[in-house]
C-alpha cells in the first residue's frame, strides 16, 4: 500500500483506475503523467455532441481540479513519459525528471491511423477525431453546404458522418471493404445502418478506396476514388481505425503485438506493470484480443484497481458498445467476433430492430437500433449464458422476458 502507482496516460482508463483506487480506501501515493493539457474527460461525446457544440469541455472532465488534490493524486498535464527503467523501477519525464514507482500501468491508448502525405494526409482539411483539440478544430469546419468525404465506414467514421450531415454538409463516405461496418457487425447491421444514412442524403460507396487526395495551396479541394473518379470536397474526415501506443512499452521490454500483452489479471510480462484499455491485448475465451471501448477501457482499469487493493479475482469482460447516429442510438453486448448465423428481429416501435449473433448454436451478441428492450434482455441472456430457443426468438409477438425463464 505505501509505494508510488505511475500510471502513463491520462484518459478515461487513468481516471477510472484511479478513483476506484481511492474508493477502495487504497492510500498508496500516485501520479497521473498526461501527455494532454486537460484532465481526464469523457471521448465518447468529442465525435457527437461535442463536435455539435451542445457539450463544452468543462462538462466531459470527469472531475473538477480540485478532487485530485482532495485524493492525493498527483497529476502532471502536458508530460510525457519517455523512458521507464525496469530494474531501479523508475520513469523519466519529459521535463527531465525522474519519478520512482513501486507499480507502474499503462493507459496510453491508441493513435488514429492518418492518411501518408503521399496521397495528401498532410494537407489542410484533412482530420481526425481523437481528442478535444481534434474535434475543436473540425467543429470549425461544419459548415451547411460545405463537402465532406468521411474515409472509413467504421463507428467513428459513420458518427462523424452524422455529425455532418446534420450541420447541413453533403457527405459521402468511402469504404474499401465490401461494406461498412464489416470488421466489427453482421452483414445485417451493416445493411440497417447504411439505410439509415442513405435516407438522410449520405452518399455511401462500399468497395471504394481513396487513390489520393488533391490540394489547392496547401488545402484539400478534391479526392480522386479507386476508380477514377473525382469528387469535390472541402473537408475530408479520416476514421481508419487506431493503433495501440505500445512504443514506450515495447521500448522498456515488455512484451507486444499491437498492443501491451496482459494476462487475466492486467498485469504484462513485469509483475510490477500493468496496462488496460485500448493500449492492452487480453485473453478471452481462448483469444487475445484489443477491445476498443469506452466500456471496456473503464471495466479493465476498476478490476485492475481492485486487485492492487488486495482482490484476486480476474478480469473476465463482458463487452458491451454503443454508437449514437442521428436521433438511432445502436447498443451491443457481446462480441460477435467468427459468427456463423444471425436473426433480425423487428422491435415493437417503428424503426427498432435487433439483431442477434450465434457462433456454432451459442447465443454471442446482440445489436439493438432503437430497441433498449431487446439490447438490456440479450445482455442478461449473455451474463446468464442463456442462448433463447430461436423460434421463440424469431417470433416477434414472443415477449422478450420470457427468453430469460
Amino acid at each position: 500500500m505505501s509505494g508510488r502507482l505511475v500510471v502513463v496516460g491520462g484518459g478515461q482508463a487513468a481516471f477510472a483506475l484511479v478513483a476506484k483506487l481511492r474508493a477502495l480506501k487504497d492510500e498508496r501515493p500516485v501520479t497521473i503523467v498526461a501527455s494532454e493539457e486537460s484532465l481526464p474527460y469523457q471521448r465518447p461525446p468529442l465525435s457527437k455532441k461535442y463536435l455539435l457544440r451542445e457539450m463544452t469541455l468543462d462538462r466531459l472532465l470527469y472531475r473538477p481540479e480540485a478532487w485530485y488534490s482532495e485524493h492525493d493524486i498527483d497529476i502532471r498535464l502536458s508530460t510525457t513519459v519517455t523512458r521507464i527503467d525496469r530494474g531501479p523501477k523508475h520513469v523519466t519525464l519529459s521535463d527531465g525528471s525522474v519519478l520512482g514507482y513501486e507499480t507502474l500501468a499503462f493507459a496510453t491508448g491508441a493513435t488514429p491511423r492518418r492518411l501518408p502525405a503521399s496521397v495528401g494526409g498532410d494537407l489542410a482539411g484533412v482530420y481526425v477525431v481523437r481528442d478535444f483539440k481534434d474535434a475543436d478544430l473540425l467543429a470549425e469546419e461544419m459548415q451547411p453546404g460545405r463537402r465532406a468525404l468521411v474515409v472509413g465506414g467504421g463507428y467513428i467514421g459513420l458518427e462523424a458522418a452524422a455529425v455532418a450531415r446534420t450541420c447541413g454538409m453533403d457527405v459521402t463516405v468511402i469504404e474499401m471493404a465490401d461494406r461498412i461496418l464489416q470488421r466489427v457487425a453482421s452483414a445485417a447491421t451493416s445493411a440497417i445502418v447504411r439505410g439509415i444514412h442513405r435516407s438522410r442524403g449520405v452518399d455511401i460507396r462500399e468497395g471504394m478506396g481513396l487513390h489520393r487526395l488533391i490540394g489547392d495551396n496547401g488545402r484539400v479541394t478534391a479526392a480522386e476514388l479507386a476508380d477514377g473518379s473525382t469528387i469535390a470536397v472541402d473537408v475530408v474526415i479520416v476514421g481508419i481505425g487506431i493503433i495501440a501506443n505500445d512504443a514506450l512499452a515495447h521500448e522498456a521490454g515488455l512484451e507486444t503485438a499491437n498492443g501491451i500483452i496482459v494476462d487475466s489479471h492486467g498485469r504484462t510480462s513485469d509483475p510490477a506493470i500493468f496496462a488496460m484499455g485500448d493500449c492492452a491485448v487480453l485473453p478471452w475465451q481462448g483469444m487475445r484480443i484489443r477491445l476498443e471501448s469506452v466500456q471496456n477501457a473503464v471495466d479493465q482499469a476498476e478490476a485492475i484497481a481492485a486487485i492492487l487493493a488486495g482482490s484476486s479475482e480476474p478480469y473476465d469482460p463482458k463487452p458491451w458498445f454503443w454508437s449514437d447516429q442521428y436521433d438511432v442510438k445502436l447498443q451491443i453486448a457481446g462480441f460477435g467476433l467468427g459468427h456463423d448465423e444471425t436473426l433480425v428481429r423487428p422491435g415493437q416501435r417503428e424503426g427498432s430492430v435487433s439483431v442477434w449473433y450465434f457462433r456454432q448454436g451459442k447465443f454471442v451478441a446482440v445489436d439493438a437500433i432503437n430497441d433498449a428492450k431487446a439490447y438490456v434482455t440479450g445482455k442478461k441472456l449473455l451474463e446468464a449464458g442463456i442462448t433463447p430457443d430461436r423460434a421463440k426468438l424469431a417470433d416477434p409477438d414472443t415477449d422478450l422476458k420470457s427468453l430469460l425463464a
